[in-house]
């Protein structure tokens, strides 16, 4: 089974981290029906990492049987474990809401955000932008921890760079904050 993705763990990957979860979660006092988790909760999907052309992010509206598809699929697909996922729009599955460290979600997530480190291999970088990229209305961030920006994607078409120096601001018009971490 594959491996969890190495996580940064400098000090501005943290920060970075802390800030964008304070204002997704701030998201959720004004808007309940947003979920989002940080990334000590995987994200499965099919295929394998060594065969690229296999892996996709689980399409939950293909699947017949939920209640099965949460007691024996998702417990042997493979895992990644984006810096955060949001839910907004798009629906999603969990398959264990009472333990959280067996907590597993599958769907197409409506933004995923990356902070990439030095820690982060090239090869770890390009898997989770390809995999990302196989939902096709999953927005997906990816901030550099060294630096302002921020590249971004919905499903395989490239958006508009943005910046930590400016709002940022998703296509469905979820605003983010971070001007103060700019450097």
């Amino acid at each position: 089974m594959d491996s969890f993705m190495e996580m940064g763990t400098s000090g501005r990957h943290n920060e970075i981290l802390n800030e964008v979860g304070g204002r997704l979660f701030g998201l959720i006092e004004r808007n309940r029906k947003i979920r989002i988790w940080r990334e000590t909760y995987p994200l499965v999907y099919w295929g394998k990492r060594a065969e690229m052309d296999t892996l996709s992010l689980v399409d939950i509206s293909q699947i017949e049987d939920i209640e099965y598809f949460k007691e024996e699929t998702m417990t042997i697909l493979r895992r990644v474990e984006p810096d955060f996922m949001l839910f907004d729009k798009n629906a999603y599955i969990e398959n264990d809401t009472k333990n959280k460290n067996r907590t597993k979600v599958a769907g197409f997530p409506d933004l995923v955000i990356e902070v990439w480190s030095e820690e982060n291999k090239p090869a770890d970088r390009e898997f989770k932008k390809f995999l990302y990229s196989t939902s096709p209305v999953t927005e997906h961030w990816y901030i550099e921890q060294d630096s302002n920006d921020v590249e971004c994607l919905i499903g395989q078409n490239i958006l508009p760079p943005q910046t930590l120096k400016k709002l940022l601001r998703t296509q469905s018009g979820i605003e983010i904050d971070l001007r103060y971490m700019a450097i």
